[in-house]
């Protein structure tokens, strides 16, 4: 889907409107344009050019087609801008400088003061500091061309503003990478992330400054910092406990606002996601249904974006309330338009698929949904450490089925293509938990083979960096614990 496609697309009932009312302020009647915009609007996907091209230009004539699309694509930029230049103060900010450009250009440079001063304003408003650098700039290159104008004052406000972007920038460059980081891995990596450290003392530094610490949007951006060193260390009851005071804090001193809807949502889903790993799940559920409540303000901004996270919330918590229905959440989503065009997104439902037929004990299901999971074309891209993992969960799952011959062929296949990961420092209890399955379906009574229950002791003591059940789909410590059970407790070292 191209630019245009795209922007049609996210259209609202409103802008649409809107469109049509700009496109037809000179001249209505027969407009390919709007012919145009309707059929990219009403086919979607099923988007086909050549129809549209012959259905226009009778022969297939390209070259007004695409000066069609090209002129359409700009109309529809200009009505966006006229429509919405004043619902969002940097986006005001930005048209009052364009404006200020504008007469400066013409030589008019009272006017343009006049709107460099309304661009200011509303970028102070924003605590948009990087726009505001280049606002004070403008004001600064107008000194020269207006006797009496002092640009003293505006050079000592850009100073200080420098000081302000160079923190939020030293805050932001490290968090972009934390947060990269976590997208990449699904947070199933063990590692530790390296710019952690460098985050924690920026963090504190951050937190000393009483200058910018009463400013909302420094707040906001601590808030960011803070919850990912927390997420990261995968300490949720302290995340959870920050979270609720900084969420209610935040509420009751009014700081959130349309312009940061965006941070509200998030904050709603890490607090979900923290009362569910701290087993508080009605609570979880509690929040969740904030979050849905609050995905439809502002005329449903953000509703899309956190559609997954908001069924995220309810599969986690019912998969262990009522794994029936969130097996229902789980199919239904699996259908979604939303969900299979997202990879990340797919891959979530489905790995969950499998987890919640495991509970059940349903295997052949659990295989199934695997088999399908295996033949998406964006399975592929998927990072190799969750590759590997769901790998090995269906040799577990082959073993239940009672597999064996497959699941010999199998421990074969995932060796040779996760050699290089499996080899990595910090994968050993991947490499060794699959060196005993294959132990145990070669043993004539794995539970009477001593050495193998010595091994499989030693394997229950390692200690990894994070918990299991945050590092592995289905737990190898609980599964061989079960596998074992009759024997375990009862053998010398």
């Amino acid at each position: 889907m191209n630019t245009l496609q795209d922007i049609v697309a996210g259209m609202n009932k409103e802008e649409i409107r809107f469109f049509k009312l700009y496109a037809t302020r000179f001249a209505a009647g027969d407009r390919k344009d709007l012919k145009l915009f309707d059929y990219i609007r009403k086919s979607g996907k099923r988007y086909d050019e050549d129809k549209i091209l012959n259905r226009l230009y009778p022969g297939g004539n390209k070259n007004p087609f695409y000066r069609l699309k090209h002129r359409l694509l700009n109309d529809l930029n200009k009505s966006i801008a006229v429509q919405h230049f004043d619902e969002d103060e940097t986006i005001s900010a930005l048209h009052h400088l364009a404006l200020a450009r504008y007469f400066f250009t013409r030589n008019n440079n009272s006017t343009a003061l006049h709107f460099l001063r309304k661009a200011e304003a509303r970028a102070l408003a924003a605590e948009n500091y990087e726009l505001l650098d280049v606002i004070y700039g403008e004001f600064i290159r107008l000194s020269h061309e207006m006797t009496g104008f002092n640009p003293e004052e505006y050079i000592s406000r850009r100073k200080q503003n420098k000081d302000a972007i160079d923190r939020i920038r030293a805050i932001d460059d490290i968090l972009a990478a934390v947060t990269y980081r976590l997208k990449i891995t699904q947070n199933l990596s063990p590692e530790e992330n390296p710019v952690l450290p460098i985050l924690q003392q920026a963090v504190a530094d951050f937190s000393n400054d009483k200058t910018l610490g009463r400013s909302p949007k420094l707040r906001f951006k601590l808030y960011h910092a803070v919850s990912q060193i927390l997420l990261q260390r995968r300490d949720y009851q302290t995340l959870q406990d920050y979270l609720l005071n900084t969420y209610h804090e935040f509420n009751g001193e009014k700081l959130f606002s349309k312009s940061n809807h965006d941070t509200k949502l998030q904050m709603l889903t890490y607090l979900v996601n923290a009362l569910f790993k701290n087993n508080e799940l009605r609570e979880s559920l509690r929040y969740a249904e904030e979050l849905r409540r609050e995905m439809e303000a502002y005329h449903h901004l953000l509703y899309d974006k956190y559609f997954f996270f908001y069924y995220n919330s309810l599969v986690i918590n019912y998969s262990k309330l009522d794994i029936d229905k969130a097996i229902t959440i789980l199919e239904d989503l699996r259908d979604n338009e939303k969900i299979r065009s997202n990879a990340f997104y797919q891959t979530f439902v489905y790995i969950n698929l499998v987890l919640v037929h495991f509970d059940k004990k349903e295997f052949r299901k659990a295989i199934q949904v695997l088999n399908k999971l295996y033949i998406l074309d964006s399975y592929r891209d998927t990072d190799p450490v969750i590759r590997c993992r769901v790998a090995v969960t269906e040799l577990v799952i082959r073993y239940e089925l009672g597999d064996f011959d497959l699941l010999e062929y199998k421990i074969s296949q995932v060796r040779s293509d996760f050699k290089s990961y499996l080899r990595q420092a910090g994968n050993e209890k991947e490499r060794e938990f699959i060196g005993i399955l294959r132990a145990v379906i070669n043993a004539a009574d794995f539970l009477y083979h001593k050495p193998l229950v010595r091994r499989v002791k030693k394997f229950l003591a390692m200690q990894g960096p994070h918990p299991d059940e945050e590092t592995e789909i289905i737990s190898y410590k609980n599964w061989l614990t079960e596998k074992f059970r009759p024997v375990i407790d009862d053998l010398s070292g």
